[in-house]
């Protein structure tokens, strides 16, 4: 489907990677395969979502009703109970079985031993009230224990005096949970990937292992668009799924007046015009045409029912390449918890 047009290298940290013409990276349709052998290109996240219980459930059923086929869920949103519920009227009130979704769930920080990684996703499992999930990521490349925090794939450099200095590759937690993940059976994930990897921690993942993700989520919007980053990916046949895709419209990200917020942009409003289609739509297509799946979230019907229109929000090719644009500009990434862990993440990516 996608053409890879090579036209110049550039490098991510110390990668060096082709860049792809913005055409190459444009699908030849908005839809993801009916086979559900991947995930489809929209999805319906659960971040946030936690108006009451209620409004979970009546949500989540709202949107596979709609039409969504694609539900992004994780341990540490607290909600998976109240989504498994959800999912259940859904698929009953849509008339539809389960193999006709997909649904993602992660595994959180703290369940990073191997020996607690089934556990995790028997939780999971048991609170959706489901026999399998089609995709289970590593959140974070992070292992929490005992309060403390600690970020993975970091080289030793010994000693710094000696020249050229000795780098060392130490095995650590994140290489030991990517095989207690590689080791769960398919019956209970028919897939497995990761999320808010950097470069680094990626290109030491595929190097150190034979089991490759299946798919890495990360935040992607037209604010914090990353071409060459989701270039790599391409490259290596894993899939990409745009977290926070309308960026700071997520109230987490919220501080009035400190950045202008994307459905307010002025390209964004000048295509979504001339396309007679919604801002949100707009941002949502062009996320769609690049590839990469999506995965907004709303508590309120009529927000679902107008992100799910995004499928046929059809832009032209000039409209992508305005929205491109906007990075030239402004780059920002919303979501960065180095801070409070205390530890580097996102290093040689945009927003950093």
């Amino acid at each position: 489907m996608l053409s890879f047009a090579i036209v110049t290298k550039l490098s991510i940290g110390s990668i060096l990677l082709p860049h792809l013409t913005t055409a190459s990276q444009i699908p030849l349709a908005l839809h993801s395969s009916s086979s559900l052998s991947s995930p489809p290109l929209l999805g319906f996240g659960t971040w946030n979502l936690k108006i009451s219980a209620e409004n979970t459930t009546a949500a989540v059923s709202a949107a596979i009703q709609t039409g969504y086929r694609h539900i992004d869920c994780a341990a540490i949103y607290g909600n998976e109970k109240e989504v498994g519920k959800g999912i259940k009227e859904g698929l009953e009130k849509a008339g539809i079985e389960r193999k006709d979704i997909w649904v993602t769930s992660k595994l959180w920080n703290d369940h990073h031993d191997p020996a607690l990684v089934p556990k995790a996703l028997e939780k999971t499992l048991a609170d959706l009230d489901l026999e399998y999930l089609d995709l289970y990521l590593m959140h974070w490349p992070v292992a929490s224990s005992n309060g403390k925090n600690t970020i993975d794939y970091k080289d030793v450099i010994l000693p710094p005096s000696l020249s050229p200095p000795l780098i060392l590759h130490p095995t650590n937690t994140s290489q030991q949970t990517w095989s207690a993940l590689s080791a769960l059976p398919t019956t209970l994930t028919t897939h497995i990937g990761i999320s808010n990897f950097s470069p680094h921690q990626l290109t030491t993942l595929l190097s150190s292992s034979s089991t490759r993700p299946f798919a890495h989520q990360f935040e992607l919007h037209p604010y914090l668009q990353q071409p060459h980053w989701l270039d790599f990916h391409l490259l290596h046949s894993i899939h990409v799924t745009a977290y926070s895709p309308l960026g700071n419209l997520n109230p987490t990200y919220s501080h009035p007046g400190s950045d202008p917020t994307i459905l307010d942009d002025e390209v964004i409003s000048k295509v979504a015009g001339e396309r007679g289609c919604t801002n949100a739509q707009v941002v949502l297509s062009w996320g769609i045409r690049r590839g990469t799946s999506v995965v907004p979230k709303s508590s309120h019907v009529e927000r679902i029912e107008e992100n799910l229109g995004a499928t046929e929000c059809a832009l032209e090719e000039e409209d992508v390449h305005k929205i491109d644009g906007i990075r030239e500009r402004f780059v920002k990434r919303f979501n960065d918890p180095s801070g409070g862990w205390g530890v580097e993440l996102y290093k040689g990516l945009e927003g950093k």
